[in-house]
């Protein structure tokens, strides 16, 4: 009675204030229904209840707060709870773990977003929020939602699905830039002239923009662009174009960089999922990343992070994405890797002169107008299907294709031909292609990748170098002798030269014998030779390098101009 009484007194001293605790329903003022909330007092003075006596009323939170959605992950099935709370006349939404707001311990950190909760007031908190939520369990509404960007079920987010997102906090400033802003039309006229001036750098980075929705659609392994050269060339303003197809291009909103470690670089790819991964400057890769970039380019070309367990032991999920790396730098990215294996997932680009004639004026309009182009490509793959694309991909692959050039290094290129040929005839109208031939000079040779080739490269110019090793008379540390077109070798001495430049010399051995670029001797790949006196083992390394397995060389046009035939 003594409780009643309170709340009737109450009630009637304050204005605005309708049901009361006998109600059991939240009395706020603002854009929310009123939901059933027990034995809680709740209105816009805040949340409080009555001790087990009913002698003393106990606060839990000093303003309004309730929940109005539950969203379930489709990839772990894991809830969020978006909760409303009302702080100087204004209401905020925020979107939390539910294990967050179910521990007296973890609902404090709410704190830092302006919610009042503190440790002594955490477990009544906890306990209103749970009341209320499970009293409303059929009118607070569970959205499906993901923390993956790009092609979800028969949708796309963030465009034309009903999805929501409920990815990480640290990555809401790239979803939330991920939109079209200002007017198509200006971005369009801008784009279509700057494509006229025929810069493959220009025209080849958008494309590779583009083609990043398109890399699940093909079937296809991740792959980078890297557009290379010198400072000052339009690197960044081409990054930065490419970037407004799909979102907000200034001030690091969606572009990234490579400061950030290999967990937060994972992270970030698999939030954008199928939208392209943008990362400004390689020059400032973190030593840790440098160290093992080939790993680097495997992990990201791979489409998926690495296996990790959780606090509890149980593991986590695997980070996965199927888009398009698009980065630059100084140097090419080649530079920093020594494994074929890893150049096979790079194309790189070179940026020559001046890319923008007026790279300011660029940058005052696609700061402005952006992100239209993106949704309205999305929306011209939903028309041409699945089968027709993949169609479209393979036959610009097979008029690629050469038996010189690397497979996948082709399969990428074609991914980004396909791209191109769809925003010419559908979005830009402009007939301005990228050259078949010209978009073939990012391929690299098969002898250019190959890591043995650049191996036996390494070690004739180190021969080169080192004249004074194989010379009997000179008093130096030897590595063997010159006899009849060979390098004769110490064994020991060819081990050191090829760890020297990362190489491994076992497979060395293997692949000079299968290109007669070594003798051999009773199925060794080494043989006896007298040097000073002694017997030694020694690699005999054939010292020219043009030479084919017949004994010929290939002479250039210009050298038979001596020979008396034509």
């Amino acid at each position: 009675m003594r409780a009643y009484n309170k709340v009737i007194k109450d009630t009637k001293s304050k204005a605005g204030t309708g049901k009361s605790m006998i109600d059991q329903w939240t009395n706020f003022t603002g854009p929310y229904d009123n939901m059933a909330c027990g034995a809680w007092i709740a209105s816009d003075e805040g949340i409080s209840t009555f001790n087990k006596d009913y002698t003393n009323e106990v606060l839990a939170c000093y303003h309004p707060i309730l929940p109005i959605l539950r969203m379930k992950n489709l990839e772990t099935g894991e809830e969020q709870l978006r909760l409303a709370y009302k702080r100087n006349h204004k209401w905020t939404e925020v979107t939390v773990p539910k294990d967050l707001v179910s521990s007296a311990s973890k609902i404090v950190s709410l704190s830092k977003l302006g919610i009042s909760v503190t440790s002594e007031n955490a477990k009544l908190l906890v306990k209103y929020l749970s009341d209320v939520e499970n009293l409303n369990d059929n009118e607070i509404p569970v959205q499906m939602s993901s923390a993956k960007l790009g092609w979800i079920k028969d949708g796309f987010l963030p465009y034309d699905t009903e999805i929501v997102f409920d990815g990480d906090m640290q990555f809401k400033n790239v979803f939330e830039s991920i939109r079209p802003q200002g007017k198509k039309k200006l971005w369009m006229d801008h784009v279509r002239m700057l494509r006229k001036t025929g810069k493959i750098e220009i025209k080849f980075m958008l494309a590779a923009s583009f083609a990043s929705v398109l890399v699940k659609k093909a079937g296809a392994l991740p792959f980078i662009v890297d557009l290379w050269g010198e400072t000052e060339g339009g690197k960044s303003v081409a990054l930065m174009l490419a970037a407004s197809v799909w979102a907000d291009p200034a001030d690091n909103q969606y572009i990234g960089d490579f400061k950030s470690t290999e967990v937060q670089l994972e992270v970030r790819a698999d939030m954008l999922n199928h939208l392209p991964v943008m990362l400004d400057d390689s020059s400032k890769v973190s030593a840790r990343i440098k160290d093992n970039f080939e790993g680097f380019v495997y992990d990201l070309c791979s489409g998926k992070g690495k296996s990790r367990s959780n606090k509890e032991l149980g593991i986590r999920r695997e980070n996965r994405w199927k888009n398009v790396i698009l980065t630059n730098g100084e140097r090419p990215l080649s530079s920093y890797v020594t494994q074929g294996g890893a150049i096979n997932r790079i194309l790189e680009v070179e940026c020559k002169d001046y890319v923008f004639s007026d790279p300011q004026e660029t940058l005052d309009v696609i700061k402005k107008n952006y992100g239209h182009a993106g949704k309205q490509f999305v929306n011209i793959l939903k028309e041409l299907g699945e089968d027709a694309l993949r169609d479209m991909q393979q036959d610009i692959q097979r008029e690629i294709y050469q038996d010189d050039k690397m497979q996948k290094q082709s399969i990428a290129l074609s991914i980004v031909l396909t791209a191109d040929r769809i925003v010419t005839d559908y979005i830009f109208h402009d007939g301005e292609y990228i050259g078949m031939e010209e978009a073939k000079s990012v391929l690299v040779d098969h002898n250019e990748l190959s890591e043995h080739e650049r191996c036996y490269r390494y070690i004739l110019d180190k021969i080169n170098m080192n004249g004074q090793r194989f010379d009997i008379e000179t008093k130096v540390e030897k590595w063997g002798i010159i006899e009849d077109g060979y390098a004769i070798i110490y064994v020991q001495a060819f081990k050191e030269l090829c760890k020297s430049g990362g190489f491994s010399d076992k497979a060395f051995l293997s692949w000079a014998d299968r290109n007669a670029v070594i003798q051999v001797s009773g199925g060794r790949l080494t043989k006896q030779k007298k040097i000073n006196g002694r017997n030694s083992r020694c690699v005999f390394l054939k010292l020219n390098e043009f030479e084919d397995k017949n004994g010929f060389v290939y002479a250039e046009m210009y050298d038979q101009e001596e020979l008396p035939f034509t």
